[in-house]
């Protein structure tokens, strides 16, 4: 019995971390939060909302300034303050927010939002019983190995997400008569928008794929329904 106590250990971690990231994280999207009241974008995202046969697509303005869009365990959709102001100063045309709005639809639709909290949780788990096994055998550098092999598991699952994600916001933005071109041109821009230097990581370690990546996967998409 004693040799299983790391890991029931680690599965009692996993739950209460999950309550309480879903609750911390809700806490803090609704406190630092606002429906977004934009009559441009809305006539967009009603373009959105028709192709899903659905009365309206809510979208929330987060109160922080790093570019990002983010979907939200309960469902809700975000934007940042910060790239509101990408698109009030035209750096982002209305069509590319769209795009992004989107991408995140796609996450809750396909049930990313949900799981992700879900995966960090158990990542948590499986990074605290590594470290408690290896570090019997590997004194010091146990829990670095651990921590290590939990990171490449997470950077793999969060980039099958975003694929999938974007595959959703192709088709959708498709059906809504908008077309994937603003998706592919947010992404061209995004490393300058965010001031990121990503390329400087192999990209198995990093968290999004490669831009080059994921628009050549969206043309795949475009060949195989005859878009261009």
């Amino acid at each position: 019995m004693l040799k299983f106590t790391p890991i029931l250990l680690a599965l009692i971690y996993a739950f209460v971390m999950f309550r309480f990231s879903v609750w911390r994280t809700s806490r803090d999207l609704s406190a630092r939060s606002s429906e977004l009241a934009d009559p441009k974008l809305k006539g967009l995202t009603d373009r959105l909302a028709r192709a899903l046969d659905i009365e309206r697509v809510r979208v929330h303005i987060y109160e922080i300034d790093p570019v990002n869009g983010l979907a939200a365990p309960d469902g809700r959709i975000f934007i940042t303050r910060g790239f509101y102001r990408k698109f009030q100063s035209g750096e982002v045309s209305g069509e590319e927010m769209t795009s992004v709005i989107a991408h995140e639809l796609g996450h809750v639709a396909l049930g990313h939002s949900r799981r992700r909290m879900i995966d960090f949780s158990g990542q948590n788990a499986l990074r605290t019983a590594l470290a408690m096994v290896l570090s019997r055998f590997l004194p010091g550098v146990g829990v670095m190995i651990a921590g290590a092999l939990t990171s490449l598991l997470a950077a793999r699952l969060s980039r099958r997400d975003e694929y999938e994600a974007d595959e959703y916001a192709a088709a959708l933005l498709v059906k809504a008569g908008i077309g994937t071109e603003p998706q592919k041109s947010l992404f061209r821009k995004l490393e300058a928008l965010t001031q990121s230097n990503s390329g400087a990581a192999p990209a198995w370690l990093m968290s999004h794929p490669k831009t080059d990546d994921r628009i050549a996967a969206i043309e795949k998409l475009e060949g195989r329904w005859g878009q261009s």
